[in-house]
């Protein structure tokens, strides 16, 4: 294999990187670190096929280390987000506390664990079958069939940057309530493996008649987060869906 071959493989290990790297600053309450990595990995995880139809280069093996890298990056981040922010809303520190660092591996008792953060790991689960279901089925080419993980994961992502950045005392008490935090994981599980049809960011060409629905939902888009900001994530999937619903019988025109 040629030195070409493996260049958007070692893109998309860099996402792969990103997300572990990622995942130890999640892991350890610090969100916002952990969402400049993630959307580096996204970052990557665009460039990599890119790189792969310039080069020609697309391979088997390339698509399997793609899902893989996803997982982690958008599959896994969100998840323990998603637990830690649960986590908080129940008023403990994580789903497991230790009483007594030295004898907890040994005695149970010193052991304090709280499941309700536990339903937030639903979504890396729910991702994984996603990202599954999307490399057995051969229709998605045009469009997605369920909502692409780095979209769920930009959802997720989006709760502790509005409350680190926005400080708003209603969106504050909205987003730390248990019964939100369940509701919306249990959402995106379902929207993650949906048969919901959603519009892919591909353009066969530039002419606004073709590509009107794009057009309209980048703009949209670019007017919500210079007005919302963070907050404008959650209205832009949802315009996403919105818009993909609408435009059902432009999705399966060929790009």
């Amino acid at each position: 294999m040629s030195f070409k071959q493996h260049i958007p493989n070692m893109v998309t290990l860099l996402n792969l990187f990103s997300g572990c790297i990622a995942i130890v600053f999640a892991v350890y309450g610090n969100f916002v670190v952990a969402a400049i990595f993630v959307f580096l990995g996204i970052f990557f995880d665009f460039f990599d096929g890119l790189l792969a139809r310039i080069l020609n280069v697309q391979s088997e093996l390339g698509i399997q280390l793609d899902s893989l890298a996803d997982l982690v990056t958008s599959g896994v981040v969100p998840g323990i987000i998603m637990m830690k922010l649960i986590a908080l809303s129940v008023g403990v520190n994580d789903f497991v506390t230790f009483e007594n660092s030295w004898t907890a591996t040994m005695d149970w008792t010193t052991v304090k664990v709280s499941y309700v953060p536990l339903i937030g790991l639903l979504i890396p689960l729910a991702s994984a079958y996603r990202l599954a279901r999307f490399n057995l089925d051969e229709d998605q080419q045009t469009f997605f069939k369920g909502l692409p993980v780095p979209a769920n994961t930009l959802l997720i992502l989006s709760l502790p940057l509005i409350l680190e950045y926005q400080n708003n005392d209603i969106m504050n008490s909205i987003i730390i309530n248990k019964w939100f935090l369940i509701g919306l994981t249990l959402l995106s599980c379902y929207l993650l493996n949906s048969n919901i049809k959603l519009f892919a960011l591909k353009f066969k060409d530039w002419s606004f008649e073709n590509n009107a629905t794009r057009y309209i939902f980048l703009i949209l888009s670019l007017v919500a987060i210079i007005v919302l900001k963070f907050a404008a994530i959650p209205i832009i999937v949802l315009l996403y869906i919105v818009l993909s619903i609408l435009d059902i019988k432009n999705i399966n025109q060929p790009i």
